[in-house]
């Protein structure tokens, strides 16, 4: 099976991080730990990372920063009251895909 995304950590400094023009070309997905994923493959996918300063992550890697920050972002809400808990979800698991 061809892989159909890509992985790479950046900081959003915001304005201007993904401009109209990207974000009409790319689709992408931002996800816990600065991680984002982006089509594989794509010329366009890789300019942007490159404009970011994105550093590549395997999917392993991206995987491994990913379940760490919903980890700590489950602890957390797990370390609630009750009370606290009846306005929120608990953070789901995500399992990035190749």
């Amino acid at each position: 099976m061809a892989k159909t995304y890509q992985y790479c950590v950046a900081e959003n400094w915001g304005k201007g991080f993904i401009d109209h023009n990207e974000s009409s070309r790319i689709t992408f997905v931002g996800l816990p730990g600065n991680v984002w994923q982006v089509p594989a493959y794509n010329k366009h996918g890789n300019l942007w990372i490159a404009k970011v300063a994105g550093s590549v992550k395997t999917l392993s890697e991206a995987q491994a920063i990913v379940s760490a920050e919903v980890t700590a972002s489950q602890n957390s809400w797990d370390a609630l009251s009750d009370e606290q808990k009846a306005n929120s979800t608990r953070p789901a698991d995500i399992t990035l895909e190749d």
